[in-house]
């Protein structure tokens, strides 16, 4: 249990994917001006990595692998071409959801919607669980966890993006400028938690 725990924790505060690891700047961004869209962005991303996780790894475990249970060719050159055509399959499978259930969301989100097909940070945590030999179980759960530490730094960023709009902000700082300032603040108060997991 302490295995996940430390698993859990080192996903979402020690090496968070977007702080830590520079994946998924663009959505991170892009999505952030507006706490609403960022709320939205962020369960569409916990939806589609943990499910892409799953699939993921159990494709990766029973197919593609070395010692796969159901074949015994060595196939593991075709896992980032499989895994970014499950995570395409997941992205419109949400593209769908939310066009039908929320159309404001739908419109909201626009371009960056269909972008988590190429948001690294989704094929990066499913192609880091196959290398680090995850199992099914352990491999949802840190995309899970990697999930929810985007969707984290996305909350934290937007809420702290819309304070700056309220904030006299020098003129050569508006904009992009005091985004990219503040997301490397925030990265930094994110390496305080550096040493908690090993």
């Amino acid at each position: 249990m302490s295995e996940y725990f430390s698993l859990i924790v080192g996903a979402v505060l020690v090496n968070n994917v977007v702080l830590s690891r520079f994946l998924g700047i663009c959505p991170f961004l892009g999505v952030s001006k507006k706490l609403d869209t960022a709320l939205g962005m962020s369960g569409a991303v916990i939806f589609v990595m943990t499910l892409a996780s799953l699939v993921t790894a159990s494709i990766y475990r029973f197919i593609l692998a070395k010692d796969a249970a159901l074949c015994a060719t060595d196939l593991t050159y075709l896992r980032t071409i499989v895994f970014i055509v499950v995570i395409a399959a997941l992205v419109q499978v949400v593209e769908i959801i939310l066009q039908r259930v929320s159309p404001a969301l739908y419109r909201a989100l626009g371009i960056y919607l269909p972008l988590i097909t190429t948001n690294c940070a989704v094929l990066g945590i499913a192609v880091d669980a196959s290398m680090k030999d995850f199992g099914v179980f352990k491999s949802t759960v840190f995309g899970t966890s990697s999930a929810i530490a985007f969707s984290l730094a996305l909350i934290l960023f937007s809420s702290l993006r819309e304070r700056l709009e309220l904030a006299r902000v020098p003129k050569c700082m508006q904009g992009t400028a005091i985004a990219l300032v503040t997301a490397g603040l925030l990265a930094m108060a994110f390496m305080g938690f550096s040493g908690l997991i090993k």
